[in-house]
């Protein structure tokens, strides 16, 4: 049986959001890709459902696995609700970040555990068109999950690499990257990386009561340092492919730690005290569209 809500958390998947230059994921064995079906249209790709370490997991590539997909264009509702559909109950998110600050240095990680969102073209949540719902998002990322991240990465990252735990994620939209006014002006804000995807895949995750962490890799000094070239494609490919070994190794170590712990999180009640539609007052075509989250509080 491929289809779960993951209400059963002794049953539920972790999910694997591939970013830039990690299409798939190495060691992910007895692979099936599922073509899933959405309300809110078609994911980016094929989920591939499969086992990495003994540990059951649902791997998809953002962007397609031919990078397809602006960061804007990234069908995130799709994305999310088909981990969801599939019980997905934990998220980790594996992806390319700029450092805005001196001590993150190319080829380092960051487990963020805050964000300040710059995008502006997103869609946001899974709510409206009749229902009305407000999750909390103090602390967008499951400390749990990244806590367990952070361990693990911690024990197996190079010798001359570190992984910092702690920091904020300045979300930009994209697709161009920043301009030194920009960049500097993120750096007085004491943002620690920039990226373009994670917090409009952290808001939704949260809705759709899913555990979400983040493992940020650094691949350049965005453009603020002046003794640094500005950021280029050819730079951050080169970058992305010294660490995807490591992340694949982190990954592959924190699946077996999710299914080995199944850490709770408050993202799992997250809509429990934020429903404020009346369930008799929410349109059926919209309460359809949200049973896969709602159903719990909705019935």
């Amino acid at each position: 049986m491929y289809f779960s809500s993951g209400q059963n958390l002794d049953q539920a998947r972790l999910g694997i959001l591939g970013g830039s230059g990690l299409y798939n994921i190495q060691g992910l064995e007895n692979i099936k890709e599922l073509k899933i079906k959405t309300p809110f249209g078609d994911p980016s790709d094929l989920l591939r459902l499969g086992e990495l370490g003994g540990a059951e997991v649902v791997f998809l590539a953002r962007h397609g696995r031919h990078h397809s997909f602006t960061p804007t264009q990234v069908p995130y509702q799709a994305n999310i609700w088909a981990m969801r559909a599939l019980g997905v109950r934990w998220i980790i998110s594996p992806s390319a970040v700029g450092s805005l600050q001196e001590q993150i240095r190319p080829l380092d990680m960051v487990i963020p555990d805050q964000f300040i969102d710059r995008t502006h073209q997103r869609p946001l949540s899974f709510f409206g068109e009749g229902a009305v719902a407000h999750v909390s998002m103090a602390d967008p990322f499951c400390n749990a999950l990244s806590r367990l991240v952070a361990e693990v990465g911690a024990s197996l990252m190079p010798e001359g690499r570190q992984l910092h735990r702690g920091g904020t994620y300045l979300a930009m939209e994209g697709p161009a990257f920043s301009t030194k006014a920009e960049s500097n002006l993120y750096r007085s804000w004491g943002c620690s990386v920039i990226g373009m995807t994670n917090h409009t895949e952290a808001r939704l995750a949260r809705e759709a009561e899913i555990a979400y962490a983040s493992l940020a890799m650094s691949t350049d000094y965005d453009c603020w340092h002046s003794e640094k070239d500005n950021v280029t494609v050819e730079q951050i490919i080169e970058n992305l492919k010294a660490n995807a070994k490591v992340a694949t190794d982190i990954i592959c170590e924190s699946a077996k730690k999710v299914a080995e712990l199944r850490p709770k999180s408050q993202a799992h009640h997250a809509l429990k005290d934020g429903l404020m539609t009346e369930k008799d007052k929410v349109p059926s075509s919209t309460k359809k569209k949200l049973a896969l989250f709602t159903k719990p509080y909705w019935g």
